[in-house]
């Protein structure tokens, strides 16, 4: 008998409350909602564990907030202990400083297959815009979201296109590797045979391509979720790239590698 694999939501934050607050906000608005949100959490303080406990005591959702002392910018380890204490067969990946369009998730289950992985695409809202929206701690309607959005292409929601674009878009040449973080999509299964994110990266840069360059090992492929689970991106300053170069080295020797199991993963955790 077939049964309908179950869902997490997982979602990175580090101390910006207000943004995590909007994100889950439209979490909770979602046509499909996940059977758990898992916050994974690089090191917050307690204004983080409040949102997250607000959100525990006001719905009948599951929460779970997963945290650990912060000793710098360690988003493979918070993923991994995540992804860990995930109960869900399927994880929807996203960071804490977007909000999901109201089909998000149903976007991504209309794109889930046996064997595959899914990378979706972001909006970048404007700074305005976006200083409006922490400041007001409202959600805008989906128009004017989409109005103050910088590339407009990646608001556009266009289902019937969507399995014209999976198989084809950014899957190829300099692009094979692409993944973006804060959206995408795999099984929970997947990511324990390869034992989880690389732990050895830390900093910025890199942590999902060297995952995904692991699943691809694996036997899985690439699916890009194109004109279709659209979220919007909260505008803030970059992070520091001084890592950038280390981490590009560590994923050009996984690939070199050809071994889908990385030695410093989520094993510890399980």
């Amino acid at each position: 008998m077939y049964v309908k694999p179950t869902i997490a939501l997982l979602i990175s934050t580090y101390n910006w409350p207000e943004a995590l607050t909007l994100c889950l906000e439209s979490g909770l608005r979602q046509t499909v909602l996940p059977n758990e949100f898992i916050i994974a959490d690089d090191g917050s303080g307690p204004e983080t564990k409040s949102v997250v406990d607000r959100f525990r005591d006001e719905t009948t959702e599951q929460f779970v907030h997963v945290w650990h002392e912060d000793k710098g910018f360690r988003l493979c380890h918070i993923r991994n202990k995540a992804i860990a204490q995930a109960k869900s067969d399927y994880i929807i990946q996203i960071d804490g400083d977007v909000i999901l369009d109201k089909d998000f998730i149903k976007d991504h289950v209309a794109l889930r297959k046996d064997n595959r992985f899914v990378i979706g695409s972001r909006a970048m809202l404007n700074k305005e815009f976006s200083e409006r929206l922490l400041a007001s701690q409202t959600l805008s309607s989906a128009e004017e979201f989409r109005r103050n959005a910088k590339n407009k292409m990646n608001a556009k929601r266009i289902p019937w296109l969507m399995p014209l674009f999976s198989s084809r878009y950014k899957n190829r040449g300099k692009y094979t590797y692409y993944a973006k973080g804060c959206n995408m999509a795999f099984w929970r299964k997947s990511i324990i045979e390869i034992n989880g994110y690389n732990e050895d990266i830390e900093g910025w840069g890199a942590e999902d391509s060297e995952l995904i360059a692991r699943l691809m090992m694996l036997g899985e492929k690439k699916l890009f979720l194109k004109f279709a689970g659209i979220q919007y991106h909260i505008w803030h300053k970059f992070a520091s790239r001084d890592r950038e170069e280390t981490n590009d080295t560590i994923l050009e020797n996984t690939i070199a590698s050809q071994s889908f199991r990385t030695v410093n993963g989520i094993d510890k955790y399980l």
